[in-house]
C-alpha cells in the first residue's frame, strides 16, 4: 500500500522555545511541504514553531490552512497572509476539523496544547476510528520522554502491542514522510464512530 500525502496537519506550538536547531528544523520542513506543493494545515498562528513552518510553506508555494478557535485569535496572534484561516468554535472543533481535512498527522515540538493535539488523534487511532498516519518528528531527541513513556505503558501492560506501534516516529523528516506513505494501519476493533466522541 501506498499512500499519497496531498494534505498535512502539523501540531506544533506558538512559542518558538530555546533550541536553535528545532526552529531551524521547523524551517526546512516548511520548505519541503512548499517544493512539494502539499496543504499544510495547522492552528493559524504567525507566531513559534507554527509561524515558522507556516512562513516557510509559503515562501515556497504551499497552500497553507489555518484552523483557530475565535477565543485564541488574538492570544496567538492569527497569520494574516495564510492562503485560508477557519475561525471554529472550540478547541475539540479544531482538532476535528483539522483531522478531518488531512491525509496525515505530524506533531512537532510545542508545549501542552501540540501534546493534547497528538494524543487525542493518537486515542482515535487507537480506538479504531481512523487509520491516517500519526507521526512525531523528533528533532535533537525532544519527545524521547514521551517515546519512553509509551514503552513503560506497553511494559507494564496499559496499551498493546499494536497500540505501540500507531506512533510513527522518526529524527529526519523526509524519512517520516517515507514512513508516512508506506504505512499499514494494525488491525485494530473500532469500538465507535468519530461522530460519537
Amino acid at each position: 500500500m501506498y499512500r499519497e500525502i496531498k494534505n498535512i496537519t502539523v501540531f506544533c506550538g506558538s512559542n518558538s522555545g530555546n533550541d536553535q536547531l528545532l526552529q531551524d528544523t521547523a524551517r526546512t520542513f516548511g520548505e519541503y511541504i512548499g517544493q512539494h506543493k502539499i496543504k499544510l494545515i495547522y492552528g493559524g498562528a504567525k507566531l513559534g514553531i507554527m509561524g515558522i513552518v507556516a512562513d516557510a510553506a509559503l515562501k515556497f508555494g504551499a497552500e497553507v490552512v489555518g484552523v483557530i478557535p475565535g477565543f485564541l485569535k488574538t492570544k496567538e496572534v492569527a497569520h494574516d497572509a495564510i492562503t485560508e484561516m477557519i475561525q471554529v468554535g472550540t478547541m475539540h472543533e479544531r482538532k476535528s476539523l483539522m483531522y478531518e481535512m488531512c491525509d496525515a498527522v505530524i506533531a512537532l515540538p510545542g508545549g501542552f496544547g501540540t501534546l493534547d493535539e497528538f494524543f487525542e488523534v493518537l486515542t482515535w487511532a487507537q480506538l479504531g476510528l481512523h487509520t491516517k498516519p500519526v507521526c512525531l518528528l523528533n528533532i535533537n531527541g525532544f519527545f524521547d520522554p514521551i517515546l519512553n513513556m509509551a514503552d513503560s505503558l506497553l511494559e507494564k501492560g496499559f496499551i498493546k502491542k499494536e497500540h505501540h506501534s500507531l506512533i510513527i516516529v522518526d529524527s529526519d523528516f523526509i524519512r517520516l514522510f517515507e514512513k508516512m506513505k508506506t504505512y499499514q494501519a494494525p488491525n485494530l476493533t473500532k469500538w465507535l464512530g468519530l461522530e460519537k466522541v
